[in-house]
């Protein structure tokens, strides 16, 4: 899921959701399912269908496997805090989604490349890690030699979204900073996360 290459608008159009990590795209358009007969009466959605919907969105979004995933929902279970809004908060962390909510990418495969190949830095020190979470007072920052990256120049002239209140931007010096841990209304599109929690209730 991770190294998604395949049409984004599609996925978006089936989920009935626009997906601002994975695209800047939306579907405005046509706000319909893909195929031949996408913009005809469907029948009902089963339960399971639903639950399923909603944990696409997320995998999607955030670009995770299968497997991190579910190891997200273990991680969510052993907390204090809610299970849905423990996984939202994690997802949220992820150090190449902060890249993209602080607006260094376009969308988050393009921030989790850019992580990869080593651009910027966390408190400091080098990071190539894109699924490492952040913590409250966690700076980040653009290395030098990366500043002048077109990619990054244009993400930050245009950015995707709005920077949200759990992130600090300098932009004179383009740090960003961790202010406070994310909530769910710092998920930038619709989703029931209670659904998807019970989606994996069965399965693990």
């Amino acid at each position: 899921m991770s190294k998604f290459t395949g049409p984004r608008l599609k996925v978006m159009r089936a989920l009935g959701v626009d997906l601002p990590g994975l695209s800047r795209k939306n579907t405005e358009r046509r706000p319909y399912p893909p195929g031949e007969h996408g913009g005809r009466t469907r029948r009902r959605e089963s339960v399971y269908g639903v639950q399923l919907k909603e944990k696409q969105k997320l995998r999607f979004n955030y670009g995770i496997s299968e497997r991190q995933f579910r190891r997200l929902i273990k991680k969510a279970r052993g907390s204090k805090t809610e299970t849905g809004l423990k996984l939202l908060e994690l997802l949220e962390r992820r150090l190449d989604n902060f890249v993209f909510r602080a607006g260094f990418a376009p969308t988050i495969p393009a921030a989790r490349q850019l992580v990869n190949h080593g651009h910027f830095t966390l408190n400091g020190k080098k990071v190539d890690v894109a699924s490492i979470t952040v913590s409250a007072g966690d700076v980040l920052g653009v290395r030098e030699r990366s500043k002048s990256l077109k990619v990054i120049e244009a993400a930050l002239e245009q950015p995707s979204l709005t920077i949200p209140e759990w992130i600090s931007f300098e932009s004179d010096t383009r740090v960003a900073k961790v202010q406070s841990m994310p909530t769910k209304d710092s998920v930038p599109f619709p989703v029931d996360v209670q659904l998807v929690v019970e989606y994996y209730s069965r399965l693990i």
